[in-house]
């Protein structure tokens, strides 16, 4: 993952790399908490899903949040189907790497998951986050329904006006319906957990979101 120098551009379908037929294999077991990363969940918990580059380190942002059922990584947002890192790496697959949320909204809004979001990271920088470079590594937030889709375009409206405050550019992170959600290969879940020394580039402009 460290100073991955990538395509610029999301590309074409019709040039995308061709996926296969099988799902990666993962374990359906979350290395914190133990509970399921794998649907069927119970019908009270919601899905979000985020991109805010290397997937390893956002996705201890969320699980380290009280009340959260589980958290997984994966890749969305392109073309190619049940992709592989490897795949997802050359940038011609479209996809995001992006972190699924399982939460409870009457514990934790959806509003307290968007504030972890443009914390977390660096929201104005295009096809990159720091020093890894590429389309994977763009920030997004995919949502789930259409509350959820308004909530966000008016969090990144919301959030927009302290960073400019705080110099900051414009902020490209893309809102857009969810699609398919693939998982990342097992080693790839929870990584930082197994991995306590294990790489993260993920950080912050240090500029609060005071979103709704």
């Amino acid at each position: 993952m460290l100073f991955s120098s990538k395509k610029l551009n999301i590309p074409d379908p019709s040039e995308a790399l061709p996926g296969s037929r099988e799902p990666v294999h993962v374990t359906n077991r979350h290395f914190v908490n133990g509970h399921p990363i794998l649907p069927p969940f119970p019908d009270h918990l919601k899905l979000a899903l985020f991109g805010l580059g290397c997937f390893w380190g956002a996705e201890r942002r969320f699980w380290t949040l009280p009340h959260i059922f589980s958290t997984a990584v994966g890749y969305s947002g392109g073309y190619t189907v049940n992709p592989t890192y490897e795949q997802v790496c050359t940038g011609m697959t479209g996809h995001s790497e992006v972190v699924r949320v399982v939460y409870d909204p009457e514990l934790t809004p959806y509003r307290e998951l968007l504030k972890v979001f443009w914390e977390s990271h660096n929201p104005t920088q295009g096809m990159r986050q720091g020093n890894d470079i590429g389309t994977q590594y763009r920030s997004g937030i995919y949502t789930y329904d259409q509350a959820q889709f308004e909530e966000a375009v008016a969090s990144r409206e919301a959030f927009q006006k302290p960073l400019a405050g705080s110099g900051f550019g414009k902020i490209t992170t893309e809102i857009l319906p969810a699609g398919e959600f693939y998982y990342a290969e097992d080693y790839h879940q929870q990584y930082l957990a197994k991995n306590p020394g294990g790489y993260c580039g993920l950080g912050g402009l240090g500029v609060c979101y005071e979103g709704g």
